[in-house]
């Protein structure tokens, strides 16, 4: 089974004169793919082809990317971005005098510009750097869908356990209701036989009526698509992929049919308990199975 869990973590780092790459992948569940990029200001320049990437190997989920860089000789510290600091005090009193307003630069306001600060060992961007870059991102992603994989099959064989559970109790709900209809002709008797007294009853209208009655209970369509659905969910599993949003539709329709059996066998004397017992341990196996597939991708 390859799915994939949308929770997961990786980090990769990567040697590139003059310092080293250090990126980070953290998922979570989410509807559709949510991606949330952190990076250098001197790497922006890459978000573009950091997307593409991204998206080439994750389908859905949360993603927090963490993007850094590590100089060689973290002792040289930083330097003042001069040629900018220069162009925004420029432009700082070009706009003063031209407003006519009485003000001067905040220096805590101007630190704070991404690139007025830059380390020394900054790398140079080049194509040759984008592509190591790239390379690897795509070995951090690998080793995220690694982790995805390995949850997600520990999610999926706790769901296919949960899916027989469903399908052993259409089976046990299937064998009660071949009693039904003998029971209410005993139910119908003896109610008959109360309300007029020890007069005699035909018994076949007696069966005519037993019949209308199991037929108005008969819950034989329900029971098949609901142990249908549950092998269609089997195999989803089976087949691996993006199977999530397939999941919750299916999760839905199960849901459906358990409430009609809940709503057929009401007031049906002990079968009819019997029947809701079943019937509410499937809908329960369902509820779990759909908590669980809320994070799968």
């Amino acid at each position: 089974m390859n799915v994939r869990s949308m929770t997961g973590f990786a980090q990769v780092r990567r040697s590139v004169p003059p310092g080293e790459i250090i990126l980070s992948v953290k998922t979570v569940n989410h509807r559709g793919l949510d991606l949330h990029l952190h990076v250098p200001p001197e790497m922006e320049v890459f978000e573009a082809a950091i997307r593409k990437t991204v998206k080439q190997h994750l389908a859905r989920g949360h993603v927090q990317l963490n993007l850094s860089w590590n100089a060689d000789s973290p002792a040289s510290g930083s330097c003042l971005n001069r040629p900018l600091l220069k162009a925004y005090l420029a432009a700082f009193e070009e706009a003063r005098r031209e407003l006519q307003v009485s003000s001067t630069p905040d220096l805590n306001v101007v630190f704070r510009i991404p690139g007025m600060f830059r380390t020394e060992a900054t790398p140079e961007i080049t194509d040759e750097f984008e592509s190591v870059l790239i390379a690897t991102l795509g070995e951090a992603l690998g080793a995220l869908n690694r982790f995805r994989e390995r949850e997600g099959c520990e999610i999926a064989v706790e769901m296919m356990d949960r899916a027989r559970k469903i399908r052993d109790g259409v089976a046990r709900i299937e064998q009660i209701r071949e009693g039904a209809v003998p029971a209410f002709q005993k139910r119908l008797l003896d109610r008959l036989s109360e309300l007029l007294g020890g007069i005699t009853v035909d018994a076949q209208r007696l069966a005519q009526e037993a019949a209308l009655l199991a037929d108005r209970s008969d819950v034989s369509e329900e029971l098949i698509r609901l142990k249908t659905h549950a092998g269609e969910l089997e195999e989803l599993l089976r087949a691996g992929g993006e199977v999530g949003k397939k999941l919750d539709f299916l999760l839905q329709e199960m849901n459906r049919e358990t409430n009609t059996v809940l709503s057929k066998t009401g007031g049906l004397g002990d079968l009819g308990l019997s029947i809701t017992e079943l019937a509410l341990a499937a809908k329960s196996e369902i509820d779990k199975i759909r908590e669980q597939s809320l994070n799968l991708e």
